[in-house]
């Protein structure tokens, strides 16, 4: 069965870091985009991040771009978010998500394989 399990999140406070990871099983990881997103308190879910599987490019959103890096280790099956210079607002439960192209991570809901989210928590 497919699997995307997280960890690493947790409570930083404003201009911290922190390291979110997603173990990834039951697909070819290496074939599929990748992605993170973030979804707040009675907001919608967003985009944070993504990778192509095809040429490992990726997109952020405006937001995060500049402080937000995502990366994968094709032989553990793994994928990461490094947050640096978190802000309150960067405040949300994030998930790991994993769709047959990064199209498909674009599209509203995305077309993806979800983890089943970790907190981040950015306090003042």
């Amino acid at each position: 069965e497919v699997q995307l399990v997280e960890s690493g999140g947790g409570l930083v406070q404003v201009g911290g870091s922190l390291r979110l990871s997603c173990l990834a099983s039951g697909f070819t990881f290496d074939e599929y985009a990748i992605g993170w997103f973030r979804q707040a308190p009675g907001k919608e879910r967003e985009g944070v991040a993504r990778m192509s599987a095809v040429d490992e490019s990726t997109e952020y959103a405006d937001s995060v771009r500049g402080r937000f890096t995502i990366s994968k280790d094709n032989a553990k099956n793994t994928f990461h978010l490094e947050m640096d210079l978190l802000k309150p607002e960067d405040t949300a439960v994030y998930f790991c998500a994993a769709g047959p192209s990064m199209l498909a991570l674009r599209f509203r809901p995305p077309r993806a394989f979800w983890g089943q989210g970790t907190q981040v928590t950015v306090s003042s």
